[in-house]
């Protein structure tokens, strides 16, 4: 199967996914009420979203600073908990057949290359992707240690390792890694293609446990990170992105199936350059 009878499938879903999405804007809705976001809150995430992409690679705005680290840690719990959204047609969890997570290897940090027999290696801009995951109680949010973080995304083509034709022998791009003391975790990866039909993006999923995680059990949260338009622009003049300079300009964040819906609380801080790499950073309140 070829990289756009790929894309195909998962524009084939799409016949399914406005149910799955109503759902999720439905759970949306109610994590909004019982992170005890008030209305005022509600309507000023929704007007930061035009703002959210930083018109520089390297500055933030005030708008995606709810989504990102400060200088001393903190979160705002008033924006409540990141969105569930839908795992997607290529989660390697268990949920879609294949299954990823109970594979020896799969705890790391550089998900590059493939493990457990697989010997393949991803190529791409270098991408380190830093998440902090809070645990929110009521206006209170403690950084929450011990818990574990799976990421996946396609790669420089669009695929998806374990799915795609061309790389179902692959597992690459596919990691967890436990959170610290500070709830921190770090992937080294490289920067994902802009596929037909998507705004570029990481999937996450957040355990409670590396044992939760490996056993793919108990989740607390889905959900997806995406990355800013003038970053994105800026690494697909890099070669091997040429796919992804067209599909990036077929779509948007507010039309996105996924980010449509408010996107302030998943737009990860970047920077960096193509030579030296890219480091997005993602608060993940839970």
């Amino acid at each position: 199967m070829s990289v756009e009878e790929i894309h195909d499938h998962d524009r084939g879903l799409s016949h399914d996914l406005p149910r799955i999405l109503e759902q999720g804007m439905a759970r949306r809705r109610l994590f909004g009420v019982l992170g005890g976001v008030s209305a005022a809150a509600v309507l000023a995430a929704c007007s930061s979203d035009d703002d959210a992409t930083s018109g520089s690679p390297s500055s933030t705005t005030p708008s995606d600073t709810s989504s990102t680290t400060s200088d001393s840690g903190a979160v705002d719990a008033s924006a409540g908990e990141i969105p569930e959204e839908t795992a997607g047609p290529f989660p390697g969890d268990g949920s879609n057949g294949k299954n990823v997570l109970t594979q020896s290897g799969v705890v790391r940090s550089d998900i590059r290359s493939s493990f457990g027999g697989a010997d393949g290696v991803a190529q791409g801009v270098p991408l380190t992707v830093r998440m902090k995951v809070y645990d929110l109680n009521g206006s209170a949010a403690a950084a929450l240690s011990g818990a574990a973080v799976y990421i996946w995304h396609c790669d420089r083509e669009g695929n998806y390792s374990m799915y795609s034709e061309d790389v179902a022998d692959q597992n690459y791009l596919r990691g967890v890694q436990e959170t610290d003391s500070d709830g921190a975790v770090e992937f080294t990866s490289i920067f994902p293609a802009a596929y037909s039909g998507r705004w570029p993006h990481i999937h996450f999923e957040v355990y409670p446990s590396i044992d939760d995680a490996t056993s793919a059990s108990n989740k607390l949260r889905t959900s997806q990170l995406a990355l800013p338009e003038d970053v994105c622009a800026k690494v697909y003049e890099a070669d091997g992105y040429e796919q992804s300079v067209t599909n990036l300009s077929r779509t948007s964040l507010d039309s996105d199936m996924v980010f449509s819906d408010g996107y302030s609380l998943q737009l990860a801080q970047v920077t960096g350059s193509n030579d030296e790499g890219w480091v997005a950073t993602l608060n993940v309140p839970v």
